[in-house]
């Protein structure tokens, strides 16, 4: 999958995810240096997706990884309002998740089943989950890195 080019605010955006990352865990979210850390979270062996803070948040990244779990292109995952990636039934616990991350600004043992495009479902396990800020430490939004699913069903 191609990599989207990304603007300045994009780019600064993914910063925040990584850098946030960075503070709430103290690990790197792509271990190593990089010539283009944002190719470099593009290119993870993991997906990684991130959503803002309007009233029904919309997905503002989504790796390559996640994109392709999700089965969609980066112009549709970012116009897809994350409760839309649980299927019905899951809305209620993701919505917990939710709280629990906004509460204690992290979790890192996050299980549930999201739903691609075209219906199938897959487990994620051991989802990090974290909130995000701005420059002036304002709520941003919250991202999630899994490594570990499975499809259901």
């Amino acid at each position: 999958m191609t990599m989207p080019t990304f603007s300045g605010e994009a780019r600064s955006r993914i910063a925040r995810i990584t850098a946030g990352y960075l503070a709430r865990t103290g690990r790197a979210l792509v271990p190593g240096s990089h010539d283009d850390p944002v190719a470099a979270v593009w290119a993870a062996p993991f997906a990684l997706v991130a959503h803002g803070t309007e009233p029904d948040p919309i997905f503002f990244f989504g790796n390559a990884m996640a994109l392709s779990l999700f089965e969609m292109d980066f112009s549709q995952f970012t116009r897809l309002p994350s409760r839309l990636s649980a299927e019905p039934l899951q809305r209620e616990e993701r919505a917990h998740l939710l709280d629990r991350v906004t509460r204690d600004g992290i979790i890192e043992d996050y299980c549930g089943v999201r739903i691609s495009a075209s219906g199938r479902r897959f487990l994620i396990r051991n989802a990090v989950v974290w909130n995000l800020t701005d420059d002036r430490g304002r709520p941003a939004g919250q991202a999630a890195r899994f490594a570990e699913w499975e499809p259901v069903g």
